[in-house]
C-alpha cells in the first residue's frame, strides 16, 4: 500500500459521491482536496466551528453544519462566490442533510419540533410536524423520488411519505410500534422496513402504500433490535440484536431463513479461518554488536517517538486451530445501553458476505458467507475494533483498532499493514465510492491510502500465516 502524508484536521471528513474531492473540516475552515495530489482547491470560511459535513449527492455543493450556532452553510464547488446560509432561529437545528436532487436541504429543529426542506432553487421551504429524531427517521427511495419520514404524535408513530419531487405529502399511515427506531427503504424501493425500541424485538416490514406485509417478532420479555441493514441486492435483510445472534429474512416471503449465532467459544465442525493478531518481533541477531550507551539511548527514544515499544511494534496474523475461546466482557446491569449485541452489521457490495461486531467481544469481527449459511473467518484483534468497511468495487474488507496498523481480509486471506507515520493511530476510515482510495483518520490528523497490490481472489491457503505488510 501507498500512503501519503498527514494532514490537519478536527472534524468530519469526507470523499464527493464522484470520488474526486476530499472534504475536511479544520475548525472554522472548510477545505476541499483534489483526491489525487491531495493539493487544496477551495478554501472556505465559515463563521463558527464545522460540526458535520455532506456533499450533495451531485458532487456540486458542500453542506456544513454549525450546531453550536446553530446554523448551516452550503457552498458551492463551481462557484465559489455562492453560498447559502440557514438559520431557524429560536427553534434551533439539530441536523442537516441533502436531498437526493441536491437542490433541497432538509434540516430538524431542536426537540423535534419541525422538520423543514429549504429549496436552492426557489427559495420556498415546507414543513412537516413532529419529526420523530433529528439524524436518523428519514429514508430516500435509491430512484430519488420519494421520502419516507418517521413522525409521532398522540402518543402515536406515523409514516410521512413525501414526494421529492413537490415535497407534498403523498400518503401518511400509523405503524405498530411502541417507539419507532428506525426506518429504510429496500434497494429495489418496493418495501419500507420499520423496527421498534430496543425494549422490544419487532421488525415490521410495510408497502409503500401502507399496507403490512410482514410483522417478525423472534422473541418475547428481552432487549430487542440494535441493528438491520439490507443486502445491496435487495433480497436480504438481516437483523441484529441484543441476543447475540443475526437473523436473516428473505424478500419473497419474508421468512426468516438463516440464524447466525455468536458465542464466546467456537468448536469444531467449523470451517472458518480464525486469524489471531500476534505480535511479529524484529528478528535481528545483535549478539555480536557493541553498541555505545548513547547510540542505544538514541535508538530507544526514536522507536518512542515513532509509536513503537521495545525496538519495534510489527504484528501480523497467525492461523489459530479450533477450539478457541474470544475474549468477551460482561456488560454492566446497573447501566442502560448494555454494550451487548449486534453493534455493526455491513454487506459486502455483491452480497455474498456481511461482516458483525458482537459489542460484548469487541476485539472479534465476524465475516459469514450468506451463500454457504456459515461463518467464513473471524478476525480476532488485540484492542477493540473501533471501524470496518467493505472496498466498494470488490469483496475487501479493512478494519481498524486506533492502533498505527490497517488490517485487511478477502476471501483469500488477511493481513496487518504497518503504518509509515509517526505516533498515527487510525480511529476511523473511509473509502470513497470508486474503491480507489482509503481515507484513514487519526484524531488529529488524516492521510489516503491507496491499495498498488491486491490479495489473490482465488486459491486460499489456510495453512500458514498471514503476515506483515510493510510497504
Amino acid at each position: 500500500m501507498e500512503f501519503t502524508e498527514p494532514y490537519k484536521q478536527t472534524g468530519p471528513c469526507c470523499f464527493s459521491p464522484d470520488s474526486r474531492f476530499l472534504a475536511v473540516a479544520v475548525d472554522y475552515r472548510l477545505v476541499v482536496r483534489d483526491v489525487l495530489s491531495l493539493k487544496v482547491v477551495q478554501l472556505f470560511s465559515c463563521v463558527d466551528k464545522i460540526s458535520s459535513l455532506e456533499w450533495a449527492p451531485d458532487s456540486e455543493y458542500i453542506l456544513c453544519g454549525l450546531y453550536k450556532r446553530p446554523m448551516v452553510q452550503a457552498w458551492s464547488l463551481s462557484q465559489p462566490d455562492w453560498t447559502c446560509k440557514i438559520d431557524e432561529g429560536p427553534a434551533g437545528i439539530a441536523h442537516a442533510r441533502w436531498s437526493p436532487d441536491s437542490r433541497h436541504i432538509l434540516t430538524t429543529s431542536e426537540f423535534q419540533l419541525r422538520l423543514t426542506v429549504w429549496s436552492l432553487v426557489n427559495t420556498a421551504c415546507v414543513h412537516v410536524q413532529w419529526p420523530k429524531y433529528a439524524s436518523r427517521g428519514v429514508s430516500f427511495t435509491k430512484d430519488g423520488k420519494f421520502a419516507a419520514i418517521c413522525t409521532r404524535r398522540d402518543c402515536k408513530d406515523y409514516i410521512n411519505l413525501l414526494s421529492c419531487h413537490s415535497w407534498e405529502i403523498m400518503s401518511v399511515f400509523a405503524v405498530d410500534t411502541v417507539d419507532l427506531a428506525g426506518v429504510e427503504w429496500s434497494p429495489d424501493d418496493s418495501a419500507i422496513v420499520v423496527w421498534d425500541s430496543l425494549l422490544e424485538y419487532k421488525v415490521l416490514i410495510y408497502s409503500p402504500d401502507g399496507r403490512c406485509l410482514f410483522k417478525y417478532l423472534a422473541y418475547e420479555s428481552g432487549l430487542g433490535v440494535k441493528s438491520v441493514a439490507w443486502s445491496p441486492c435487495g433480497q436480504f435483510l438481516a437483523v441484529g440484536s441484543y441476543d447475540q445472534v443475526v437473523r436473516t429474512l428473505n424478500h419473497l416471503t419474508w421468512k426468516t431463513f438463516a440464524e447466525f449465532t455468536h458465542t464466546a467459544s467456537i468448536r469444531s465442525p467449523c470451517n472458518a479461518a480464525i486469524f489471531k493478531e500476534v505480535d511479529d518481533p524484529w528478528q535481528l541477531d545483535m549478539s555480536e554488536l557493541c553498541l555505545s550507551e548513547g547510540f542505544s539511548r538514541n535508538m530507544q527514544d526514536n522507536g518512542a517517538e515513532n509509536g513503537t515499544e521495545g525496538g519495534g511494534s510489527r504484528v501480523k496474523y497467525s492461523v489459530m486451530d479450533v477450539p478457541i475461546t474470544l475474549p468477551s466482557t460482561k456488560p454492566a446491569t446497573d447501566k442502560p445501553n448494555p454494550k451487548q449485541g449486534i453493534g455493526m452489521l455491513s454487506w459486502s457490495s455483491d452480497s455474498h458476505y456481511f461482516f458483525t461486531r458482537n459489542d460484548n467481544m469487541p476485539t472479534a469481527l465476524w465475516i459469514w458467507d450468506i451463500c454457504r449459511l456459515e461463518l467464513a473467518a473471524v478476525l480476532v484483534q488485540k484492542d477493540p475494533i473501533r471501524a470496518a468497511a467493505w472496498d466498494p468495487t470488490c469483496t475487501r474488507l479493512v478494519l481498524c483498532t486506533e492502533s498505527s496498523h490497517l488490517y485487511m481480509w478477502t476471501p483469500s486471506g488477511a493481513c496487518c499493514v504497518n503504518i509509515p507515520l509517526p505516533n498515527f493511530r487510525i480511529v476511523d476510515l473511509k473509502w470513497n465510492s470508486d474503491g480507489s482510495c482509503l481515507l484513514l483518520k487519526d484524531r488529529e490528523f488524516f492521510c489516503c491510502a491507496a491499495i498498488v497490490s491486491a490479495l489473490p481472489e482465488e486459491g486460499p491457503d489456510r495453512s500458514d500465516e498471514s503476515s506483515e505488510d510493510d510497504e
